[in-house]
């Protein structure tokens, strides 16, 4: 079997700190796969910058003179990490044979790519990078986290529990991903739905090198609620369960008031009442923003714009 081409893509969001750090680290492992005659010459480090407002082009620019090893592209516009890392799979996919993404801030272990490698050269189409603990998250960050997997297992969303954006993919996969042309995008959603023959690998997720995240507590509850409506539709059956029980509960009242004015039992019942109508207002207004979120999916959708404009690279 040939040396497969490997390209590793790293998307870059203001990355000034960490970048000139990171950047040799995913350079040292990509040569010494070369040098194991693990993957062949030709693989490369593919970053994309995804619309910085600091100096991260500048430098990846400068990495690209410095060595050939090095690429890039950079985006017309910050569109988000998840059309970040679609936009480095796809310039990749015709140029490798396999690719793995991993994120700028030296927080996956880099020293897992020999395992996934290895998984690949034994079969497997897609290789899952899952941490094996959390133990450098803090408290909020470790329970809402394992909250946000469980719920999207139980919700019927495929998903691998504690998997981030760190995987291989082949070439194969890809070529079959791109039919997938969905706006609203959630990786680690997506790639189970394709198939192919998959397996996972461990490894101890470490601090961030140096900058601070760029994934607060807002951007990754967008993310949790977009991965569920792009990829679940049992938030509206909910909704019509909801509703049947309301349903339920109104027929009942409506019996017992009746029942109470027959026998002329009937008092004033203004707290009931205020009761019953904010309780119902509530669930309307609940159930009427969980539909506004699939509607407003279904708009972004059917515009069909690019999920990504590529503005310049560093090899054309």
């Amino acid at each position: 079997m040939e040396k497969p081409v490997l390209y590793i893509v790293v998307p870059c969001y203001n990355e000034e700190k960490v970048l000139p750090i990171t950047s040799k680290l995913f350079l040292k492992k990509l040569k010494q796969l070369i040098a194991d005659k693990t993957i062949a010459e030709g693989s490369r480090i593919l970053f994309v910058n995804d619309g910085s407002k600091d100096t991260t082009w500048e430098i990846i620019q400068g990495l690209a003179k410095s060595d050939s090893h090095y690429q890039g592209i950079c985006l017309s516009r910050n569109r988000g990490h998840q059309n970040a890392l679609l936009a480095g799979l796809i310039e990749s996919k015709d140029l490798c044979d396999i690719t793995i993404s991993i994120d700028c801030d030296g927080q996956d272990d880099v020293n897992a790519m020999d395992e996934m490698v290895k998984a690949y050269l034994n079969g497997a189409d897609i290789v899952y990078g899952v941490r094996n603990n959390r133990d450098t998250d803090t408290k909020f960050k470790k329970l809402t986290a394992e909250m946000f997997y469980k719920v999207m297992i139980k919700l019927g969303v495929e998903t691998v529990y504690n998997c981030a954006d760190y995987r291989l993919v082949s070439s194969r996969v890809l070529t079959e991903f791109v039919k997938y042309e969905e706006v609203n995008l959630f990786l680690r959603g997506m790639f189970p739905l394709i198939g192919f023959n998959s397996t996972c690998i461990y490894y101890k997720r470490e601090e961030r090198i140096a900058g601070t995240s760029h994934y607060p507590f807002r951007k990754m509850m967008g993310l949790a609620i977009n991965g569920i409506t792009s990829l679940s539709v049992k938030p509206i059956r909910w909704i019509t369960y909801i509703g049947g029980a309301s349903l339920v509960l109104s027929i009942w009242g409506i019996i017992w008031a009746m029942w109470n004015a027959i026998l002329n039992k009937t008092v004033s019942g203004w707290a009931s009442i205020i009761c019953i109508v904010c309780f119902m207002a509530g669930i309307q207004m609940v159930s009427l923003g969980i539909i506004g979120e699939y509607i407003g999916k279904i708009y972004l959708e059917v515009k069909r714009r690019p999920r990504y404009c590529i503005q310049e690279y560093t090899y054309k």
